[in-house]
């Protein structure tokens, strides 16, 4: 009788998907492009830092790798915060509005949020009627961007 050998089965294929990512997409209602709104909240502070874009392949990988990534609709690319500022983001919690249409991320942000150099995006407000910035740059695009 010949000795047989046998190999151990293979292991389940591991999934490459961040958990709670297929329930999330099911869930939302993207635009014709492919896109949903994204609002990023500071999670600390309860500021409003921006709105942006994300797709499918940005919030996968926002899920995946814990730092932020939106889809920029000017250079139909990804765009992942603070690639060439340093002004990331960490996705401390991600959640959906009652429509499925919009993205709300609590975010851990390094430095500013705004391309201006503003904490914010949102620095201009109608305050008594008359239109005007509510807040100052913190540091230069120069600076951010090397430009």
């Amino acid at each position: 009788m010949t000795p047989t050998t046998s190999s151990p089965p293979p292991a389940p294929a591991a999934s490459a998907d961040p958990p709670g990512l297929a329930a999330l997409l099911a869930a939302l209602r993207f635009d014709a492009a492919g896109l949903v709104p994204a609002i990023a909240q500071d999670a600390a502070s309860g500021d409003v830092l921006m709105l942006a874009w994300m797709s499918r392949t940005a919030i996968a990988e926002t899920l995946a790798t814990g730092q932020v990534c939106y889809f920029s609709r000017s250079r139909n690319q990804l765009w992942r915060k603070g690639e060439t500022s340093g002004q990331i983001q960490r996705l401390v919690e991600l959640r959906l509005d009652c429509d499925g249409d919009a993205l709300l991320l609590l975010v851990a942000q390094t430095g500013v949020a705004c391309h201006t150099g503003r904490r914010s995006c949102f620095f201009r407000a109608v305050r008594d009627g008359v239109f005007q910035e509510i807040a100052t740059p913190l540091v230069t695009p120069e600076t951010l961007y090397g430009r």
